[in-house]
């Protein structure tokens, strides 16, 4: 199928050369590597889509439930002005009544579209609205209506169920995300469907590797369940894990994910970490002792890596759930994730030291914490062969801060020690426009250093290959 395409030239919420260098030499040369490009398939290695959507293949319900309800991004700003969640129909976990009526909730989100000027959520938004439905005017109040209905008219056509998309916009491989006690039904039923789209997974175990994580004892011991393993003791713990690895590479896994609060890591002695595992599966640990305990299951992870091949993913420094009254309210991952300082070289060198001269270890390090990467992250992955760089994280995902990226971290860890472009998405239709942003990022700092004398432009047309589809898939082993 062919990729949609965005409009021409004189769409009114689309510039054919938004993001390029205002410099007319600059523009030219980013235009020629933008035009080579454009179209690259789509590697999307770190997405955390429905892997039910593909599987079973239904009608996306309708617009508000396409763009807003499922996206943080969209729904984290409307709040910060105000805008209760109950009205943009975000379900409260004590199942108390919210919006359910979608033309309400989108009117809600049209009237305060204004909120997103100048963030990438905007830009996401506007290239979706314009590439996937022919919109050619700003969202608003008084074009609110028009837009829901020829938004709501496409999605009930069968060129707009999720398959048909993945192949719109051609994606080769995306990966989503499920904890480690998930039993991947959807993905077994894509696999037997006999559909080519490739959705894999990735092991995502935080609710069984935080003490701090709700319900982390229950889940521990739904682990040993799961796997017929003792996981009240180390050894069972452990060999559960390995099991549960295996398990997800039979549905495609090729990496593991981690969210800790810090980058801490550690590597323990067999008396010790024994003594600390019974200190945390009997509940008796204190804070130190947890973030200690998540540090040496980073360790434990990078091991079962060297012997399983999952690419190990480290996204550090978050301080989850900030909010407590909208986390106990409606729940984790509600857009209230805000970055902290974090300190790498210190945390990283326990791990470092037992396996970071590993040519065959990937470890792909994410920050919220820019400080770092002139300091720390680009020196770090310009050295350790198993390091490299990803790029920037949530709030980060976005113009101004790819640019701070590049400026910050390439010079020292140079372009083949990061992992190019993978996307954070929620909302399905933000996959190809976010793409599209790091490609025009991208070629406009490439043309940057060719105008400069520090690459010919040959050499940037490699790499702007290699930014868009190369390094990432080479990085995920994909």
């Amino acid at each position: 199928m062919t990729p949609l395409r965005l409009p021409p030239a004189e769409s009114r919420i689309c510039s054919p050369d938004r993001l390029l260098p205002i410099e007319p030499a600059a523009r030219a040369i980013a235009r020629r590597l933008y035009d080579s490009v454009a179209t690259l398939p789509i590697i999307s290695p770190h997405g955390h889509t429905d892997p039910r959507w593909y599987a079973e293949n239904e009608p996306f319900a309708d617009p508000a439930r396409l763009f807003v309800i499922p996206d943080h991004y969209v729904f984290r700003m409307l709040y910060s002005q105000g805008v209760p969640m109950e009205a943009l129909g975000i379900a409260a976990k004590d199942g108390s009544p919210v919006e359910t009526d979608a033309r309400k909730i989108w009117r809600l989100f049209a009237a305060n579209y204004h909120l997103l000027r100048a963030t990438p959520t905007r830009l996401w938004l506007d290239h979706a609205f314009a590439a996937l439905f022919g919109l050619d005017e700003r969202l608003s109040a008084a074009n609110a209506d028009a837009a829901y209905e020829r938004v709501a008219a496409a999605l009930e056509t069968p060129a707009y169920r999720p398959r048909a998309l993945f192949e719109t916009f051609d994606i080769e491989v995306i990966a989503t995300t499920e904890g480690a006690l998930d039993d991947l039904q959807w993905h077994a039923r894509i696999a037997a469907s006999g559909w080519t789209g490739r959705v894999v997974t990735t092991y995502r175990p935080d609710a069984v590797v935080d003490p701090d994580f709700e319900g982390f004892r229950d889940n521990v011991r739904r682990l040993g369940d799961i796997t017929g393993e003792d996981t009240a003791t180390w050894t069972g713990y452990l060999a559960a894990h390995r099991k549960r690895r295996a398990f997800f590479k039979s549905h495609g896994a090729t990496a593991s994910d981690h969210g800790h609060a810090s980058a801490r890591t550690a590597n323990l002695g067999p008396v010790e970490v024994e003594r600390l595992f019974h200190r945390i599966v009997t509940g008796d640990a204190g804070a130190d002792e947890a973030d200690l305990f998540r540090g040496q299951m980073l360790t434990e992870m990078a091991r079962m890596s060297l012997d399983d091949g999952l690419v190990l993913q480290i996204h550090p420094g978050s301080r989850r759930n900030h909010n407590c009254q909208v986390h106990g309210r409606f729940g984790r991952d509600m857009g209230a994730d805000i970055p902290g300082p974090t300190d790498y070289v210190g945390a990283l060198k326990p791990l470092l030291d037992a396996f970071g001269n590993e040519p065959g270890l990937t470890i792909i390090l994410f920050t919220l914490d820019e400080t770092a990467y002139s300091r720390e992250l680009a020196p770090l992955a310009g050295h350790y062969p198993a390091l490299r760089l990803g790029p920037p994280w949530w709030f980060y995902d976005s113009v101004e801060g790819m640019k701070r990226f590049k400026d910050l971290a390439i010079e020292t860890a140079g372009f083949y020690n990061t992992v190019g472009f993978n996307d954070d998405t929620r909302a399905f239709p933000s996959i190809p426009a976010r793409h599209d942003v790091a490609r025009r990022v991208d070629c406009g700092h490439l043309a940057e250093l060719v105008l400069t004398g520090r690459l010919d432009e040959d050499e940037a047309g490699e790499l702007a290959h290699d930014l868009a589809y190369g390094l990432a898939k080479k990085a995920y082993r994909l």
